[in-house]
């Protein structure tokens, strides 16, 4: 596995200012940073308790202690080494002239399929390894804009497909329980915001890549309307489906990344069909009493699985009727419950290969430039490398599938594209018009979560790719624990643009509910509470 190397003067220097932080904190009113929103933080920033120094120092700290040493959850592939230096130029603004945003000195981080222009970008591949890029990524470059600081980049399912390990970042783990999968393929964005690396990450979503690791590691996300978000700077799965979206501790956090990424990016086609729906600000829908009045679809086609999740859901819906929610029972058509599977992949895979191309044209002389090449060079790489990188059999055998799926000019991709994608949507939008619904919820998996040795190995229906196959939005909220202490989500599923509903539901049901709980193989370090005057 990769060893990490940069960053550690900065992992020495914050751990010093952590320790000399714990008195002083312990004489004023205090939040717990693991559950302490950005509005919580910057309240601290403008009352001169905290500063982007003193909050980049606590999250280094916590990486210090829980990503290579203590619960050893290997969340993290590279660290900013210039993450202290950029909250210090950030305070010293602040102090000038005031905050860009509430964003102003938050750290983040950002699976590694997001462009940076400071730092390698890998897809998590040996095959990438040292790549940066010229410039970052519309959205990571919107953060930086609004004076977030990136602290890391993370690991991910090798090009964001299979499960939660990387030739180049090895396995992460659960910080709910190690022995556990974090999900794919953001599961490394997912184990580190759970963690309390950092504040909030990014993470991508071709087919649930957001939202599983959201459920499985007990934090909300939201995988938005497909085209709210540019795409461009990320190494591409399948532009029909990805999506870029925040993944947070709270709805609040999730609202307030949400509103700084939106926007036309012209390099982005997609976007386009964003304008006139896309806002600045989802903190004015954080609604506690959203619930009350409104009409929720339980989609029961996901229900029966698996006892502790139905558990948690027949509780969640128990919670939303005292709330004064109306519960329908839905169900979608057999047929494209049938078809749905297929669907995706006749669409997802075709296009791996020319759109990855397209990305690979400007790495430099010396990288891959095709899928095939790729399949070539991974024939070489069998046994463990000096840099602690090792083969991932199951997604280069992948590589070998996509390759020989057919092209984006097939009569078998163009029907799904063109015939069978406008029906799934026309059918989830008659679900919520008929039944006069505000969203759909169901359980985001509907099994618990998968020991690491288990993954992927059940046959319990995927719910989640519809929200990628319709290009709609899906909100996550932590709902409950399975009887293992595992975390269980729940999903909010609305129509296009209904991202300003979703967020106002699903902050209702976190205020609610309050199931998130802080994992507990990584606790409370000394001084790191955010204080209060």
């Amino acid at each position: 596995m990769r060893t990490l190397t940069r960053g550690t003067a900065a992992l020495a220097l914050a751990t010093a200012l952590l320790l000399s932080m714990a008195s002083t904190a312990r004489a004023q009113r205090a939040i717990d940073l693991d559950a302490a929103t950005i509005t919580e933080l910057n309240a601290a920033f403008d009352a001169g308790t905290l500063s982007a120094v003193q909050l980049v120092s606590r999250y280094l700290a916590r990486i210090a202690a829980y990503d290579r040493q203590g619960a050893a959850i290997h969340a993290v592939v590279t660290l900013n080494p210039r993450a202290l230096e950029t909250a210090r130029a950030l305070d010293a603004e602040r102090k000038a002239n005031g905050k860009r945003s509430l964003l102003h000195g938050i750290p983040f981080v950002l699976k590694d399929n997001y462009d940076t222009r400071d730092m390698p970008t890998t897809g998590g591949s040996v095959l990438l390894e040292g790549y940066v890029p010229a410039r970052d990524a519309v959205l990571v470059q919107k953060l930086r804009d609004a004076g977030a600081i990136v602290l890391a980049k993370v690991n991910m399912s090798e090009f964001a497909s299979s499960g939660a390990y990387s030739s180049l970042g090895g396995q992460t783990r659960n910080p709910h329980d190690v022995a556990y999968s974090p999900g794919g393929s953001s599961g490394g964005t997912g184990a580190a915001v759970a963690a309390a690396f950092a504040q909030f990450g990014l993470g991508t979503d071709t087919g649930g890549s957001i939202r599983g690791p959201a459920s499985v590691n007990g934090i909300a996300a939201l995988k938005p309307t497909h085209g709210l978000l540019s795409r461009t700077g990320i190494i591409p799965l399948a532009l029909s489906f990805d999506t870029g979206g925040p993944m947070a501790r709270s709805v609040t956090d999730v609202a307030i990344a949400l509103g700084v990424m939106t926007g036309h990016d012209a390099a982005d086609t997609a976007t386009r069909r964003s304008e006139g729906h896309a806002e600045r600000d989802y903190t004015k829908y954080l609604q506690a009493n959203a619930l009350h009045g409104a009409r929720i679809g339980i989609a029961r086609d996901f229900t029966g699985f698996d006892a502790e999740v139905d558990w948690i859901m027949e509780s969640s819906l128990d919670a939303m009727r005292k709330a004064g929610a109306t519960i329908v029972e839905v169900r979608f058509p057999k047929w494209m419950l049938d078809a749905k599977d297929a669907w995706y992949t006749a669409v997802r895979f075709p296009e791996f290969a020319p759109q990855l191309a397209d990305y690979l044209r400007n790495t430099p002389v010396g990288y891959p430039k095709s899928l095939a090449e790729m399949i070539e060079r991974t024939r070489s790489l069998p046994s463990l490398g000096a840099n602690g990188a090792s083969p991932n059999a199951s997604r280069w055998a992948k590589f070998v599938n996509e390759l020989a799926s057919g092209s984006t000019d097939d009569y078998r991709y163009r029907s799904v594209r063109d015939h069978a994608l406008p029906m799934m949507r026309d059918v989830v939008n008659g679900v919520l018009a008929v039944n006069q619904l505000d969203a759909i919820v169901y359980p985001t998996q509907s099994v618990k979560p998968a020991r690491i040795d288990n993954a992927g190995n059940s046959a319990a229906p995927d719910a989640m790719n519809i929200a990628n196959l319709t290009g709609f939005p899906d909100l996550i909220v932590p709902a409950g624990f399975s009887d293992n202490r595992l975390p269980i989500g729940i999903s909010f599923l609305g129509g296009a643009w209904s991202e300003p509903k979703l967020i106002a539901l699903g902050y209702s049901f976190e205020q609610l509910t309050r199931a998130r709980r802080r994992p507990v193989t990584t606790p409370t370090l000394p001084g790191e509470a955010v204080s209060h005057k």
